[in-house]
């Protein structure tokens, strides 16, 4: 057993409100400490049910480093199963998404089970008879519980733990406004992921999504070049700007636009930046897209509903949503200095296709392996993996407007520079990591 297995203690004094520990990013032992424990007791996004929207439709994924399956059953509802077989550990799909029709079939022995995990037919029953398999169960396991809200599927690894309202509380209006901004009320997955592998730990991204002290200076050599070399173009004023320096010249915004853009945080590790305004908030009108709204909701919620600018919503602990222009990030963690990022585009059904190019646009040039900002901050999390085996400092620090004895019981609205939402989340981080009954049994 290393230093933190079955030591509550220990994990907790890896945060002490103003500074983490170093281990929490490089330390393998934690890593896996985290898919043992983290999680397993919080609810983590799987898909989106428009990724499934047959009977018989799966996605193959994983929830920490657990593999699963989210299926389409016979009754049209979403079932998430552990994506191997009962018999000999056998993976029952090895593709990323397909129709498997009304059952799975192991390819070794070819044991079969319906989609929602119930054992179907084996070869050569007999063979089972008095042994007592016909009491046993023997089917795909299902997951602790899901959730399906408003086509987004969660779900929690442990059978017993925190009921999904709970978790999320306040924080679902990020996915309500993103959901809303579809006159139809429904979005839908536009094409595949980008991928990209990411050679540090996936809590840096997650923390990055709501820095707002970086863009102006990681960003400076991509956007700062973008905007330089636009101006020297020197247009006619007023001349409008197109859509991807739209995109990219708000990365240069100064300290004073990121700190009244507000950072609202919820319990649980969840918060979001741009309570006020964001990088999203100027973006040209798309024609007849109000008008639809407007017929959809009325023109005073349509109002609302598009007047809200959210920049980055973390859903702790491994999600970042964009609601303005319909985007998801998921966070995969592959090992303590490994990770997979997915980033996902939404089409809003009903919607003007303009949005959807726009999102795409906007994956292309932030998001993607090619894209032209991702990779500073790419740069900037392997040197700081780097950077983290110096013997010389141990701690990290997320110090920026902390104040002591800090409560993350209760939704708060801060400086829009604050590293609140970065210590929100590892009080969330604590808070699961030392959840369970087995992290409890074992330090007694």
């Amino acid at each position: 057993m290393g230093r933190y297995e079955g030591n509550p203690a220990a994990v907790r004094a890896l945060f002490r409100g103003h500074e983490v520990h170093r281990d929490v990013y490089i330390d393998p032992e934690i890593y896996r400490l985290e898919m043992k424990h983290l999680f397993a007791n919080a609810w983590v996004f799987v898909g989106h049910e428009s990724q499934t929207p047959n009977k018989g439709d799966y996605f193959a994924t994983q929830v920490g480093d657990q593999p699963v399956i989210q299926v389409r059953h016979s009754d049209g509802e979403v079932h998430v199963l552990y994506n191997r077989c009962p018999h000999k550990g056998t993976k029952i799909v090895i593709d990323r998404a397909g129709n498997t029709g009304k059952f799975f079939r192991c390819p070794y022995h070819a044991w079969s089970f319906k989609t929602d995990g119930c054992l179907l037919a084996i070869p050569l029953k007999k063979g089972y008879e008095n042994t007592g398999f016909e009491n046993s169960g023997k089917g795909m396991r299902a997951v602790g519980e899901v959730k399906n809200y408003r086509g987004f599927i969660f779900c929690r690894l442990a059978d017993e733990g925190i009921s999904f309202e709970e978790f999320f509380g306040g924080s679902l209006s990020s996915i309500d406004n993103m959901v809303e901004r579809s006159p139809a009320g429904r979005l839908e997955v536009a094409g595949p992921p980008l991928r990209y592998l990411h050679h540090c730990n996936w809590k840096m991204l997650v923390e990055n999504q709501t820095d707002t002290c970086h863009p102006m200076v990681a960003h400076e050599s991509s956007a700062g070049t973008a905007v330089k070399l636009w101006k020297e173009l020197d247009m006619p004023e007023g001349t409008p700007l197109p859509p991807a320096m739209e995109i990219i010249a708000p990365f240069t915004s100064p300290y004073e636009f990121f700190e009244n853009m507000g950072i609202r945080t919820w319990p649980n590790g969840h918060g979001h930046t741009g309570v006020h305004h964001s990088i999203h908030s100027d973006y040209s009108e798309i024609p007849g897209y109000m008008a639809k709204m407007t017929e959809a909701y009325g023109e005073e919620k349509a109002k609302a509903i598009l007047g809200e600018n959210r920049h980055n919503t973390v859903y702790f602990p491994n999600i970042m949503i964009k609601g303005p222009i319909q985007q998801l990030r998921v966070f995969i963690p592959l090992a303590a200095d490994k990770t997979m990022v997915e980033s996902y585009a939404y089409r809003l059904v009903d919607g003007p296709e303009e949005l959807t190019a726009r999102t795409a646009m906007y994956n292309r040039m932030i998001n993607a392996p090619t894209s032209i900002v991702g990779h500073d901050d790419l740069e900037m999390y392997e040197r700081a993996q780097e950077g983290l085996q110096a013997n010389s400092l141990e701690w990290v620090n997320v110090q920026r407007l902390y104040e002591e004895d800090e409560d993350f019981s209760e939704e708060a609205v801060e400086n829009g520079t604050t590293e609140r939402q970065m210590r929100n989340q590892f009080d969330a981080w604590v808070k699961f990591m030392t959840a369970d009954r087995a992290m409890q049994e074992a330090a007694e």
